[in-house]
Order: C-alpha cells, then structure tokens, then sequence
C-alpha cells in the first residue's frame, strides 16, 4: 500500500479512485469490483481478487466428501426415528 488517499462521494453515489490509484492496483475502465460492508468500514476488491482468495481459502477441501458426510448423518438421524 503507498499511502492514504482521501476521496469523497459525490451527489449521485460516486467516488472518483485517484488516477495514481486506480494505476497501482491495476484498475481499467470496466473492471468489476466488489463492495463489502465490515464492522471496520468497506473493503472495495476487484472481483479477480476476491475469486481468487475464495479458490485459495477452499484449496485442500472436499466439499463433495463433506456434503455425502453430512448426508449420511442426516438420513441416520431419520433412520433412527
């Protein structure tokens, strides 16, 4: 991160991301981003960034595994009533 920039919102929703900003992170006209509401304010991040941290948080998981795991438990829990 280079510094802080402090931009405002305009009448209509808008905020400019300085020219100088949007040129170190990558941001072309078009490029899709996602706003994210948190306790400690917004996160903006380009949605390639956001897929990719979604892909690095599942890697070594086996969802399918899991979901026939959880599966299996449920109709036990039927089995048995």
């Amino acid at each position: 991160m280079d510094g802080t920039t402090t931009v405002s919102v305009g009448d209509r929703g808008r905020v400019v991301i300085p020219a100088a900003v949007r040129d170190r992170a990558g941001l072309a006209s078009g490029t899709v981003l996602c706003l994210f509401e948190t306790p400690g304010g917004l996160v903006l991040l380009k949605r390639d960034q956001l897929r990719d941290r979604v892909r690095a948080d599942l890697a070594g998981l086996d969802l399918v595994s899991e979901l026939l795991a959880e599966r299996g438990v449920a109709a036990d829990a039927e089995d048995a009533v």
